[in-house]
């Protein structure tokens, strides 16, 4: 009996009887998630997840694949956290296809996925999450993928004080933003791929008008630093630390200039005079694009929350004076992968677009206005720090 049930089951599955399905074709596909997201509160009040799913189509005869959208499943849960279908899946993937053309992973290459989840209200942060995406082939068949399983990192993002003493800033190329030469930026140096400026922004000086430069400006293209409103900021320390590096004495740039290439993918070939402060063990503060002759400390020196550092200006790859802040694991900017932090308090001020900020469309004002907590500004959005 035993060998005639082993007989009829073999002829079930070639023959295709009813209800005995063959496996479904996995994907021939390496996916991962090379650093695990941390969840943060951003300034619509919700919790998000942010984080890169590397898709290499690894074998040289599969020929191309087509993913058909992206499920994402937190632990155990049958409801998806995220559905993207095959054409919203295309805005998030870097290298980016042609406008409306779906995405497809040629063999032998990878592509990255800019994962940004925005949990339901007051759902618990997962412990793991899980990919579903089923590919067309050039066979005419389905090859899936399930799994690519991540551990979310429990631990809370690092609460700072502001960079920044006082003023209006508008939070540009933040988080939020796939496309933003911050989390849109991989970077490869010496056998590592990180991103060091996931959560990075760029803090531009506004006046209460939402403009960047001041008031009988009749050329951009002619400004003088005087004429931006945030050049010359104290920039302060976020929070207590020590100085692990430092750079001064880099020429400026003209505003709005064109900006060459930039030598290296280090801190000295892209962000001019800067300050760099470990906060605690492997969490690093870096303050990028200062003023000629301003930074005021050394590598060494201890500094407490609040501390003036140099001054905001316009040295190293920038078009415009800003501040660039951002939170990493190393003192380096290769090889170090950004960590998401949140502000002690700042006050929101609505969204602005970057047209706004330079008076052009509608006119920007003040919209939302409210004292935030515990928040990361997400991208062009403007806020008010106090002044400490």
């Amino acid at each position: 009996m035993i060998r005639r049930s082993a007989v009829a089951m073999l002829v079930a599955l070639s023959c295709g009887v009813p209800g005995i399905h063959a496996e479904k074709a996995l994907a021939p596909v390496e996916a991962r998630v090379p650093f695990a997201p941390e969840g943060f509160t951003g300034t619509d009040g919700a919790v998000h997840l942010a984080y890169e799913l590397h898709i290499t189509n690894f074998y040289g005869d599969t020929g191309a694949l087509k993913p058909k959208g992206l499920q994402v499943f937190g632990d155990d849960a049958k409801t998806p956290l995220l559905v993207l279908d095959k054409n919203q899946l295309s805005q998030f993937v870097r290298p980016s296809p042609a406008e409306h053309a779906p995405v497809s992973i040629a063999p032998g290459k990878r592509a990255v996925v800019f994962v940004w989840i925005t949990l339901p209200a007051g759902a618990a942060l997962p412990h793991t999450l899980r990919h579903h995406i089923e590919f067309d082939t050039e066979k005419k068949t389905v090859a899936t993928l399930d799994g690519a399983t991540v551990k979310v990192d429990s631990q809370k993002p690092m609460m700072l004080g502001p960079p920044l003493r006082g003023g209006r800033w508008l939070a540009h190329e933040g988080p939020g933003n796939a496309h933003s030469h911050h989390w849109g930026s991989l970077v490869a140096v010496n056998g590592d791929l990180t991103i060091p400026q996931r959560y990075a922004l760029d803090l531009v000086g506004v006046d209460d008008a939402g403009h960047a430069m001041r008031p009988g400006v009749k050329d951009m293209q002619k400004t003088t630093y005087a004429d931006w409103i945030g050049y010359g900021a104290d920039v302060i320390a976020v929070a207590d630390g020590v100085v692990r590096d430092t750079r001064d004495g880099e020429q400026e740039h003209k505003p709005l200039s064109p900006q060459p290439e930039p030598p290296s993918l280090t801190a000295d070939g892209l962000f001019g005079n800067y300050v760099v402060l470990e906060l605690q063990p492997g969490v690093f503060a870096t303050y990028a694009h200062l003023k000629k002759g301003s930074v005021k400390v050394k590598p060494g020196d201890r500094v407490h929350r609040g501390q003036s550092l140099g001054q905001l200006g316009q040295s190293g790859n920038s078009a415009a004076p800003h501040l660039h802040f951002q939170l990493s694991t190393a003192v380096t900017f290769e090889g170090s992968e950004g960590l998401p932090y949140v502000f002690e308090s700042f006050d929101y001020l609505g969204p602005e677009s970057e047209a706004q900020l330079f008076g052009q469309g509608e006119a920007w004002k003040e919209s939302a206005v409210g004292q935030r907590k515990l928040q990361m500004p997400l991208n062009d959005v403007v806020v008010r720090f106090a002044n400490p």
